[in-house]
């Protein structure tokens, strides 16, 4: 099996900030003179201070297998999550090349502050034990875990970028990682809206609908919209940029 040899947890290294950057052969590090938003402060060997970034870690959830998958104008709901990923991918230059803990995975970064992103290969139910796992070995705080995934209480096409939320609803991907979490759910969140189903559909036969040719239009403008606010998060924060963000995905396709 794929991921026999991955299915125990790997305990996090001493140092795990400086094994993550070892692991990709770079230093995310820049002499400042300040530490900004991202940046923790220390004393360099020439004497200037030495700012080492916090990483992220980006995960994009949906379901692995050619059931899901297909060419540009089939995608389903299901798989916004993995667009996302993808998106980022190809705008900031980190490649998906590797597994580990049941997940797809590239490391690189953001401006200069190290980022992971990931998809995990095990179906969305079992997202969490992909998610777990990563944060742990690599050091990544709770704040610096940017989930991404569909949401269906928000309009085809509409963001919401928000610190933290709730218990996951009707969404198992997210109760998975809350789970394994350790039912902590205090980590960013990027919900890509789809809608909700039409009448009386029932909700897993909407979800594993292709999107029409509008909706489609919709998602690709989305993804674009997404791969920028995440950029923003990673380098600023929580800042106003962002809550003007929220604000405009709010609006967006009200029409005065």
């Amino acid at each position: 099996m794929l991921f026999s040899a991955l299915s125990s947890p790997i305990p996090p290294p001493s140092g795990t900030l400086i094994n993550f950057r070892r692991r990709q052969h770079r230093l995310f590090q820049r002499v400042s003179a300040c530490g900004g938003v991202n940046g923790v402060g220390g004393v360099g060997e020439g004497g200037g201070e030495v700012v080492e970034y916090t990483p992220w870690l980006v995960v994009g959830l949906g379901n692995p297998g050619s059931k899901y998958h297909g060419t540009r104008h089939n995608l389903c709901y299901l798989q916004v999550g993995f667009e996302m990923i993808d998106k980022i991918s190809k705008r900031e230059g980190i490649v998906l090349n590797t597994i580990q803990s049941k997940a797809l995975i590239g490391i690189g970064s953001i401006g200069e502050v190290p980022v992971l992103l990931a998809k995990p290969q095990a179906y969305m139910s079992y997202s969490g034990e992909s998610v777990g796992p990563l944060a742990a070995y690599y050091g990544v705080p709770l704040r610096h875990i940017l989930l991404v995934y569909d949401e269906m209480s928000l309009a085809n096409g509409v963001l919401k970028l928000q610190p933290r939320g709730g218990q996951g609803g009707h969404h198992n991907g997210v109760k998975s990682v809350i789970t394994c979490l350790n039912e902590r759910r205090q980590f960013p969140r990027l919900c890509i809206g789809i809608g909700n189903p039409p009448g009386k559909m029932d909700m897993k036969a909407f979800l594993l609908q292709k999107f029409s040719p509008i909706e489609r239009k919709q998602v690709d403008a989305t993804l674009e919209e997404g791969a920028e606010a995440v950029r923003s998060l990673v380098l600023n924060g929580f800042c106003d940029r962002i809550t003007r963000f929220n604000l405009a995905q709010k609006y967006k396709y009200h029409r005065v």
